[in-house]
């Protein structure tokens, strides 16, 4: 049984009510929760939050109801990870246990669901601690990020020995694309964090992997969304 979890906290200080708010038409959990109710994959659904709104509205939709989540993880400095460990076992209470724990983030609606089945078929043949979603990283720390020393004087984040003149030259590093992620169910009862185990990537294109953190995010992923059709 794979249970699939939304977290989505009512608060947000770069864009208000995001989770909620419409976008293409309806609201930005839908696009989400949409992909979980419909995979034939998925055995049950929750959402955790603060907001008696949107639990409201999940379990008119079929979620099961695991409640509002504890205060102390409704804060803008909770960790995913915490409320993925209580989401998980206040859904085991219910459901009974799980197979994996596959999370969709609210702000991320580009994700196709064909990037949900690939992802679980990855765990399920790779058998990670945790499959997550990244992209090819646009910039490069070998090559074209850089940073200050104390002097004020930039230099290369990662320097290679003989330096790197071509980003092709560089090694390949990626982006954690906060879209879609599968994780173990013992692996998340036992670790304290995402990374404490084997964690790989499930990869998607750029542009799927938009995360809206500000307005002009949320523009741009509604335009993405109005191009490729997507307009509820």
């Amino acid at each position: 049984m794979i249970i699939g979890h939304i977290g989505v906290r009512k608060g947000s200080k770069g864009v208000p009510g995001k989770n909620f708010r419409p976008i293409c038409g309806r609201p930005l959990i839908d696009w989400s929760l949409d992909q979980l109710l419909d995979h034939p994959e998925v055995g049950t659904v929750v959402v955790s939050t603060d907001s008696e709104e949107i639990l409201a509205h999940a379990l008119a939709r079929g979620c099961l109801d695991i409640g509002l989540r504890p205060a102390h993880l409704a804060t803008d400095t909770a960790g995913k990870w915490e409320v993925w460990q209580h989401a998980l076992a206040a859904a085991e209470a219910l459901a009974g246990p799980a197979e994996a724990f596959l999370d969709l983030d609210a702000t991320s609606p580009l994700r196709l669901p064909e990037d949900i089945t690939n992802a679980l078929a990855l765990f399920r043949a790779e058998r990670p601690d945790m499959v997550m979603s990244c992209c090819e990283a646009r910039k490069n720390p070998y090559f074209n990020l850089v940073e200050p020393d104390e002097t004020g004087a930039l230099h290369v984040s990662k320097p290679l020995p003989g330096g790197v003149v071509a980003r092709q030259q560089a090694p390949t590093v990626y982006e954690h694309a906060a879209s879609t992620y599968v994780v173990a169910p013992d692996y998340l009862r036992r670790a304290r964090s995402l990374f404490e185990g084997r964690v790989i990537p499930y990869l998607m294109p750029p542009e799927r992997c938009v995360d809206i953190d500000t307005e002009f995010d949320f523009k741009l992923v509604e335009f993405l969304m109005r191009e490729a059709g997507r307009d509820g």
